[in-house]
């Protein structure tokens, strides 16, 4: 979840032991570097990311959710290929997995917010035997600042938004959550080795520096949907900036930060270094809110809220 120091016992026996070991570094990223993580590991970690892939197949391949809206929509296709990122990753990964060990490391937990069954389901239909160890994941760590997991709904994926592509559909979820009382944990978009639409067309190897949302801008693209459907005439909307919600920032790291207040505090509320996440809460429970209190950007503030 955090550090080289978070593998389980099991999983580091399986590391030391196998013939090849990946690190899956195209959904997620870890606090520390590759070098570290060899350094500790004690071998060579193979990183599976976008190099690795088109190097492979020879595909180009788009797992940018942010070029997929102008890409394929110039195509007149409603999405990209699916699984076509995934495909080649798996094609280099599970070579000669048949013959010897081969371990695929994720940040989290495997089955957590961003699931690998492609790898299981791949596994299985070539008769290749695979074995699971979990781990901590940001989808229960996320219960340090004091909200119950079982008092959460559906979670949400929240991308940065550009000129020409601007998605909202998550908030129907945020809302049905709202209204069951339940908390909707927010998971905010990395970018890294990222190109631009026209760097991908033109074929050109230059990347984008690394960008990884912060709990400020997701904040800030949340209000403005809102008002949007505020301006649309919309009455039933599911927060405004008085709402209340977490950010949490590198949990499970030893600078790990919290902080609860309105979406409005929350605006310029500066939770340092990635990674960041977001909970929008829903109705909480007195102890949930002992926990919450601890946290306070502003303990008045905070305590009007819960009383109202």
């Amino acid at each position: 979840l955090g550090d080289v120091d978070d593998i389980t016992v099991k999983g580091l026996k399986i590391v030391k032991a196998a013939k090849r070991v990946y690190l899956e570094a195209y959904t997620s990223i870890l606090t520390v570097d590759k070098q570290q993580l060899e350094e500790f590991y004690g071998r060579e970690v193979i990183l599976a990311d976008r190099d690795m892939v088109e190097q492979d197949s020879g595909t180009t391949c788009y797992s940018n959710e942010s070029v997929w809206g102008p890409l394929w929509a110039e195509k007149e296709m409603a999405s990209p290929p699916p699984q076509l990122y995934n495909y080649h990753i798996l094609q280099s990964i599970m070579a000669d997995a048949d013959k010897e060990d081969i371990a695929f490391l994720v940040v989290g937990d495997p089955f957590g917010a961003t699931t690998h069954s492609d790898l299981v389901l791949r596994a299985i239909e070539t008769g290749i035997q695979y074995n699971v160890i979990h781990n901590a994941s940001i989808m229960n760590a996320v219960g340090c600042c004091g909200l119950q997991l079982y008092t959460f709904g559906e979670a949400v994926s929240i991308v940065f938004w550009n000129d020409n592509w601007r998605p909202d559909s998550f908030y129907t979820k945020i809302l049905e959550n709202r209204q069951r009382g339940l908390h909707t944990l927010c998971l905010l978009d990395i970018k890294v080795k990222e190109q631009s639409v026209e760097n991908l067309i033109r074929g050109r190897k230059i990347f984008e520096p690394p960008r990884y949302m912060t709990v400020n801008v997701a904040v800030d693209q949340l209000l403005q949907i809102v008002d949007n459907k505020r301006n649309l005439g919309d009455s039933s909307l599911a927060y405004d900036e008085n709402t209340l919600c977490v950010g949490l920032a590198r949990i499970g790291t030893a600078t790990q930060q919290i902080a609860v207040g309105t979406m409005k505090e929350m605006l310029s509320y500066d939770l340092g270094g990635p990674l960041h996440s977001l909970i929008i809460a829903g109705k909480t429970h007195y102890l949930e809110n002992d926990m919450l209190k601890q946290f306070a950007i502003n303990l008045s503030t905070f305590e009007t809220l819960i009383t109202t």
